[in-house]
């Protein structure tokens, strides 16, 4: 008889839910909108989570999935630049610099399957199955193996909801929510029965119904707060089902995984970065309406890409740089005091800001940014070059937010957690006794 035994096959599911903050999420479940989270919640571990900096998904989602930072994956935001250069780019999952946590458990021949993960367009081979999610622009180039395509699409499958319609047409909003997560849904059942170690869902309708109506859920007497709930008692429907199959497969849920990428709060007014830094006399551009940031002029110092990331105008990184390495230590010091003096009537704007050499490490740290501007709550960086003030609004209510994205698990995990400590969480799991 062999001396050594290994441990069954273990299965780990995770449930994602885009932009679900901690506190909205036990507020439903407290007042018996989400009964299957709230259950969740009792017979487990729920906890406040830190998302990425900057707060977005397309970073957070990826230091999730890679159990690293920028600097070392290389993903910096949803916009990037082009190499010694003020043009914009879309990077995107071939641009990866880090392997996933599922394509080391590939190398373990373990199998997955992924659907709705954001920020892994276009989809590429990994062991098991990957379904992209946002920015996902053509279903047939966001599913791996392409075979599975003409199933999704006998189930009506759609990528996300049509924001731009979602935004003019607040009755569609409603109706496109519920439909694309029923046929998320019918996803789940159609893959849960294929041969799988890992298997992650992520919900990203809640970002959207976040963004375009974080007000029908803080006011009751709210034309739609009741729509909202609804959305909700149908993700914990949702939920329930996941839940209820995998502990067919298993006995208990200590690999069993919910979390979100970031938080979420009610915005007083956007912030246009550019601006303030134009003011203060770090920017300046080659004409007065400029277009984008390739209209920066040789003396600027400093300036902002979309939402909170300001990028040093230095002599060895961009083609018109002015700033010299001697300099760096000293201008972020500036900048970062001023921000932090930042107010809107009486109201302190900035939380923070953080340089990106103490919060990255890894290879690509000079790719990125310098500094990262974290707002208090209510105040939304945006890095707009066409603002001519510095404190505006526009159609969104919500804005994402640090330190309210949450996490739950059988185990209590440590207090102060990080959305880029999951990937050790989850891995750990998959091992011999």
């Amino acid at each position: 008889m062999s001396l050594f035994k290994k441990k069954k096959k273990e299965r780990v599911l995770v449930i994602g839910l885009d932009g679900v903050p901690y506190s909205l999420l036990l507020d439903l479940a407290q007042k018996g909108v989400m009964p299957a989270i709230s259950k969740l919640i009792d017979s487990g571990h729920m906890q406040r989570m830190k998302a990425s900096l900057p707060e977005i998904s397309a970073v957070s989602w990826t230091n999730f999935m890679t159990g690293t930072n920028p600097g070392t994956h290389g993903i910096f935001g949803f916009t990037d630049f082009k190499q010694s250069s003020y043009d914009l780019r879309f990077p995107n999952f071939l641009d990866l610099k880090k392997e996933t946590f599922w394509d080391k458990l590939g190398d373990q021949r373990k199998r997955c399957i992924i659907i709705n993960q954001p920020s892994t367009y276009p989809a590429r081979k990994i062991s098991g199955i990957l379904i992209s999610g946002f920015v996902a622009i053509e279903l047939s180039k966001a599913v791996y193996p392409a075979s599975l395509i003409t199933r999704l699409e006998r189930v009506g499958y759609e990528i996300d909801i049509d924001t731009q319609k979602s935004r003019e047409n607040l009755e569609f909003l409603w109706k496109d929510l519920a439909k694309t997560l029923d046929a998320r849904q019918k996803a789940f059942s159609l893959l849960w029965k294929e041969d799988w170690d890992y298997f992650e869902f992520v919900i990203t309708g809640t970002d959207r119904l976040h963004h375009f109506q974080w007000g029908a859920y803080e006011d009751k007497n709210h034309e739609y707060h009741q729509n909202f709930l609804d959305y909700y008692k149908q993700i914990d429907r949702v939920i329930d089902e996941i839940v209820t199959s995998f502990r067919k497969l298993k006995d208990d849920d200590k690999s069993l995984y919910l979390l979100s990428d970031h938080g979420f709060a009610k915005i007083e007014q956007e912030v246009y970065l550019n601006v303030w830094l134009e003011m203060q006399g770090y920017l300046k551009f080659k004409n007065p309406s400029p277009e984008s940031l390739a209209d920066v002029s040789q003396s600027t110092r400093a300036f902002v890409m979309e939402p909170n990331r300001i990028y040093l105008n230095l002599k060895e990184k961009f083609p018109d740089g002015c700033v010299e390495s001697s300099e760096k230590k000293l201008l972020k010091e500036e900048i970062s005091k001023k921000l932090e003096e930042l107010e809107y009537k009486g109201k302190k704007v900035v939380r923070r800001v953080f340089d990106t050499e103490e919060i990255y490490s890894g290879p690509y740290l000079s790719e990125g940014p310098d500094l990262i501007v974290l707002s208090e709550s209510g105040f939304d960086m945006k890095g707009s070059v066409k603002k001519k003030e510095i404190f505006g609004r526009s159609q969104l209510q919500g804005m994402h937010t640090w330190d309210d994205a949450f996490f739950w698990s059988k185990k209590e995990q440590d207090k102060d957690l990080y959305i880029s400590d999951l990937a050790k969480i989850i891995l750990d799991d998959f091992s011999y006794e």
